[in-house]
């Protein structure tokens, strides 16, 4: 397991070095705030400061999708309020049953900024209140290293106001980070005659983070759809489910040429998907 990268990661060798202090200050002022000293100060929802945190967007509001080999990067957008002003703010993402590194097994996943972020990009709405951006790094080969990690993780928050005061919120919201997952569809023969029977079949695979291979999702519901040669809009035809590999396979009469196509609704782990359609010549 890589909980001990982890914890390494949330004690300071990802050091939420965003909500640095500027130079022109650092000799005056507090150091860096690094995110150890949050940690330290768990499970407590606020540090020094009071700042307002007014709004969290995570991915654009999106599920965070994952694949087998490409980091991903995400954008958090932290809006906070503060008499003084907002000098930072940053976001992250953790998995876990508390923020509390001294507990085993309490932190299993971050994700956070990588290491050669230095600040946020923030932009003052007025003298009070300022919109901060960063990328953190979903990581399949790396800190997305287990499948147990799908689904819903914490969203927590750290502000630096204008007096180098330190708000810290380890819940603020969630966010979902998911599998990947590939869906597919072939329909044979082609070209048939009309009133034949046509066998469609089709693969749901989904991204195994252990594995770094997609591996079929099994027994769950998919659509087949299809839409006539001209037409604007698809009809389901019915509802199957894919089999122990994840594979499906159905029958339907041919009637007309047109598009047949498979559609997964998604689940908690696993987002929607819908497959490349496939076009059947009905003589």
């Amino acid at each position: 397991m890589r909980i001990r990268a982890t914890v390494a990661a949330l004690s300071g060798t990802l050091a939420l070095s965003a909500l640095a202090v500027p130079a022109a200050t650092a000799a005056d002022g507090p150091q860096t705030p690094k995110l150890d000293s949050f940690v330290a100060q768990a499970p407590v929802a606020a540090a020094a400061g009071n700042s307002k945190i007014t709004k969290v967007t995570v991915n654009g509001g999106k599920d965070i999708v994952v694949g087998t080999t490409e980091k991903k990067k995400v954008t958090v957008s932290v809006t906070a309020t503060d008499p003084d002003g907002i000098q930072d703010a940053v976001g992250f993402l953790w998995h876990g049953s508390a923020f509390d590194p001294n507990s085993p097994g309490a932190i299993e996943g971050a994700i956070v900024p990588d290491d050669s972020v230095e600040h946020a990009s923030c932009v003052k709405a007025d003298a009070t209140t300022s919109t901060c951006k960063v990328t953190v790094i979903a990581d399949p080969k790396d800190n997305i290293y287990g499948n147990e990690l799908a689904g819903k993780w914490k969203v927590a928050v750290a502000v630096l106001d204008g007096a180098n005061k330190e708000t810290f919120v380890d819940t603020y919201s969630h966010a979902s980070v998911k599998r990947a997952a590939r869906l597919t569809t072939n329909a044979s023969p082609e070209p048939i005659k009309k009133g034949k029977t046509l066998t469609v079949t089709g693969a749901l695979t989904r991204a195994n983070w252990e594995t770094s291979k997609y591996a079929g999702y099994t027994k769950q519901s998919v659509k087949l759809q299809y839409k006539k040669k001209g037409a604007s809009s698809y009809t389901t035809l019915k509802t199957i489910k894919s089999d122990t590999k994840g594979n499906l396979k159905t029958t339907v009469k041919a009637s007309a040429d047109g598009y047949f196509r498979y559609v997964f609704a998604g689940t908690s782990t696993t987002p929607s998907v819908t497959s490349t359609a496939d076009f059947v010549d009905v003589r």
